[in-house]
């Protein structure tokens, strides 16, 4: 069943799921962006709400950090923001592990800033310093915050 209530009271409850792009703010993509439908809700959400309330659930978005464009461009996944046409199919409130080939983030309980920035290092090295541009001019990191890169 996809109702999120009943797979919250499944103990340890364990969900993955794909994104088309996640931005600074941890809200995640996955059925359109920039207006373009890629793809249906399917179940996402109710999993990952029922993972969150689970005792011991964890809910995983995975993706790639990059994909190329049709010029053949590498493009990154985790972006700024999220493009206006794009469907947020998962909240920033209730966006659990992010996981890229870079490694993943528990994104539960952190602070705007501390989400941007274990955000930017799940990118790809070529697209990090782009990203923090960016997460200052939307004032939700500066270089008081950084931890390591």
């Amino acid at each position: 069943t996809n109702n999120p209530f009943v797979i919250g009271q499944i103990d340890n409850m364990v969900c993955i799921n794909n994104a088309i792009e996640v931005d600074l703010f941890g809200q995640v993509a996955s059925e359109a962006s920039a207006g373009r439908h890629i793809s249906g809700t399917g179940g996402q959400l109710d999993f990952i709400f029922g993972s969150y309330k689970s005792k011991g659930g964890r809910g995983y978005i995975a993706l790639t950090s990059t994909v190329k464009g049709k010029d053949g461009e590498l493009q990154s996944r985790i972006i700024p923001g999220l493009l206006p046409g794009t469907i947020v199919t998962v909240p920033r409130s209730l966006a659990f592990y992010i996981v890229t080939e870079y490694g993943k983030i528990n994104l539960k309980g952190l602070s705007t800033w501390e989400r941007a920035e274990g955000i930017i290092n799940l990118a790809h090295p070529q697209f990090r310093d782009d990203l923090v541009k960016e997460a200052q001019q939307f004032k939700i990191w500066r270089r008081s915050n950084k931890i390591q890169p």
